[in-house]
Order: C-alpha cells, then structure tokens, then sequence
C-alpha cells in the first residue's frame, strides 16, 4: 500500500497541501524550505541523525540509504552548525540516487547546492559545520528509538511550500482514497470557480455545487 500511496502521489503531482489538508492540516515538518525552486519529490524517508555537534553518525548511516530514498538528516543537540554540505549532496543524489535530501537544520556550501540545482530542503544555512569526529557520547537509546519510529520508513512529500511526512500507521487504503477524494474536490473547485465564477465563500465554506 505504502508503494501505491507513493506512486499515486507521484504520477498526481499530489502537493504539500493537500497531503496535509488529507492529514487534517498536519504533518508539516516546520521551517524546513527548498533551496531550489520547482522541485517536488515523494518517497519512502531514510532517517539519519547527527547529535552532539558531530555528524559522525549520520555519516555512517546515510551510507545504507536507498535508490529513490529521501534521506532526512535530523540534527540534535547540535546548535547550529550545518549537518551536511555539497560533498554529502553529491554522494547522495549522484552516487548513491537519492530522491531528494531533507535536513531538519542548517545545510552549508549554499552557493554549490544551488548552483547545481539539487533536490535539498532544509531550514537555512551556516559555514560552521559539525566536526567529523567519532562522538564521545552515544544518542540516549530512547530518543534514538522514538525519533527512527517517528520518521524512518515514513513517506516525505516535498515541494516549494516545504515537507510534509506521512506517518506509517497512514499507508492504508482509507488514506489513499483521502487522496484521490482531494484531488476530485479540487478539480470541482477550480471548475466552480473558472466555469462558474462562483466566490471563494460560495466554493470553499458554503459548498453550493453540493447542492447541484
């Protein structure tokens, strides 16, 4: 079902939008924005986390992700150094054929992500990036247990308006035909709107085309 979900939202182009209007006006991963604009990407998340101002971990974790995996790299503990940068940008979606990279903090090298127009999403930027050594305390087993829960093997949508996560106990069938019934609503309400001319009001709160 998981694969279905994707593929449907795929061939759709299914946006952030009505992903989480779907989810009740959730899932929004905040402040998280493209760095370029015009991609939209959707896929099954590989989580990785940096923590204590060392991305030694998500070095080691990111090398196992997937062809067309979302790597979400989410730093804890980290001020806000810059978890990653063009070279793991490159390895990532060049070499190892990520779909897309989401980090949950500061990317560096921004003039070389967007000079070559990579998928990246992230919440801003810093020169200052983590240290590459082996960390000298481990992430507590319970964060570690309840943030791969949260994210690892979700799905991520992402496009301009940002990154919307998919939780797993939403890879249903029930979600699916909340996607295909949002996408039928909004055609209706465009047809309403360009064929009609109807307001916004009479489209969106009062619903009159029901009544046709």
């Amino acid at each position: 079902m998981k694969e279905l979900i994707i593929d449907y939202i795929r061939r759709n182009r299914v946006s952030t939008t009505e992903v989480a209007d779907c989810m009740g006006k959730s899932g929004h991963l905040e402040q998280v924005r493209p760095i370029n604009r015009g991609h939209f990407r959707v896929g099954n998340v590989k989580w990785a986390f940096a923590f204590d101002q060392t991305n030694w971990d998500a070095h080691e974790q990111i090398a196992s992700a997937q062809e067309r995996d979302i790597v979400l790299i989410e730093p804890i503990q980290c001020a806000d150094r810059a978890v990653a940068g063009e070279l793991v940008a490159k390895y990532l979606l060049l070499y190892l054929q990520a779909n897309a990279i989401v980090c949950m903090g500061n990317m560096r090298d921004a003039g070389a992500l967007i000079r070559e127009n990579y998928p990246v999403w992230c919440q801003g930027f810093s020169p200052i990036g983590c240290f590459n050594e082996k960390p000298k305390k481990q992430l507590p087993a319970s964060t570690h247990k309840k943030h791969k829960e949260m994210y690892d093997g979700t799905i991520a949508v992402c496009d301009d308006c940002g990154v919307v996560i998919i939780p797993k106990e939403l890879h249903t069938e029930a979600f699916l035909g909340k996607l295909r019934a949002m996408e039928e609503q909004e055609d209706i309400w465009f047809d309403q709107l360009d064929r009609n001319k109807e307001s916004t009001f009479d489209i969106v709160c009062l619903r009159n085309y029901l009544n046709d």
